[in-house]
């Protein structure tokens, strides 16, 4: 049997190198290598496949934390009926995210509450999900942030951040009315990702 010490130099160890799958279960898998007679290498790739589904788990969750959604909407909870019958029609297509792969627009219109929200925030998780980086912001919120980043002279670290999501859902364009100088921001930073 082990003694302290070892133990106590594994969780140092996996503490310092942040191997946190390991550390939480290489107790538990030391027993069952033992139990089941594994060799070295098995037991490594038992050690490392643990450390890997704990890293891809947090990394879905950094990703929807990051992508900063108001509230968690998934395709399964949407209502198709309700939604506008051409996005009814765009919805099996959409789904596969192949509008991210290829660089698309994707432009949702229609009358309030029709789904066109809840189907953005579905399709941004989805990609979370998928691995993509999605960031989910609102117009006013977009033309806020260009402006203060202007005036901090701060502008072009955003625009560089803002290039590096594979997917940006922009929020209630129509609800909002913008001024000359906030519309010519939006519209260039915008054509930077075209």
């Amino acid at each position: 049997m082990k003694n302290n010490s070892t133990h106590e130099r594994i969780t140092e160890y996996t503490t310092d190198l942040r191997l946190t799958g390991i550390r939480s279960t290489y107790k538990e898998l030391t027993k069952i290598a033992q139990e089941d007679d594994l060799s070295y290498e098995d037991f490594l790739q038992m050690l490392l496949q643990k450390e890997y589904d704990v890293r891809q788990v947090n990394r879905k969750k950094n990703r929807l934390r990051i992508a900063n959604f108001p509230y968690k909407k998934y395709l399964d909870d949407l209502s198709v009926t309700d939604l506008p019958r051409d996005a009814q029609k765009k919805l099996k297509i959409l789904k596969t995210l192949d509008f991210i792969k290829e660089g698309h627009n994707v432009i949702l219109a229609g009358n309030p509450g029709t789904g066109k929200t809840h189907l953005a925030i579905a399709l941004g998780i989805k990609a979370c999900l998928e691995g993509y980086s999605v960031l989910f912001t609102t117009i006013s919120s977009l033309i806020t942030q260009l402006q203060e980043c202007r005036s901090e002279r701060t502008l072009r670290a955003f625009e560089l951040k803002f290039e590096k999501y594979d997917l940006i859902i922009c929020d209630e364009l129509g609800y909002i009315s913008f001024d000359k100088q906030g519309a010519e921001l939006l519209f260039s930073h915008l054509s930077l990702r075209a």
